[in-house]
């Protein structure tokens, strides 16, 4: 199983390559929560002003691929970056809109990634919930 040490460290070592001109503008706190069937992860706000990133619990099991843990960091960072949930000034109006998110994983080298998730969602995803639900 996976823990908070690691999780954090996954965060940190992801920042450091996906965007090292990103300054960490709050407090940038990770955990998993939740047991989610359609969402790997989400950025919020606290009222603290710290930008709070969740990722789903059940990617604590080693069944889940480290890459699919990876992308989910990856995709909350974009929206940090692009000011949701952030600091940041807000860049677009909707945080999905046009697909912004992939383009700028894309861009930041992480198109066989998204390539290796879509497919591992699609035929290994619905099994490996079941079997941790």
């Amino acid at each position: 199983m996976r823990d908070q040490i690691w999780l954090e460290s996954r965060l940190d070592n992801i920042w450091k390559v996906l965007m090292p001109e990103v300054e960490r503008k709050n407090k940038v706190i990770i955990r998993f929560k939740g047991r989610w069937k359609n969402k790997f992860g989400h950025i919020k706000k606290l009222n603290d002003g710290s930008s709070e990133i969740v990722v789903n619990s059940f990617f604590r099991h080693l069944d889940i691929p480290e890459y699919i843990i990876d992308t989910t960091i990856a995709h909350e960072l974009v929206h940090y970056m692009h000011g949701f949930q952030s600091p940041y000034p807000r860049q677009y109006k909707h945080p999905h809109k046009g697909n912004i998110v992939n383009k700028e994983l894309n861009k930041r080298g992480f198109e066989m990634l998204l390539k290796l998730e879509k497919e591992w969602i699609k035929t290994n995803w619905k099994s490996v919930y079941l079997s941790l639900a």
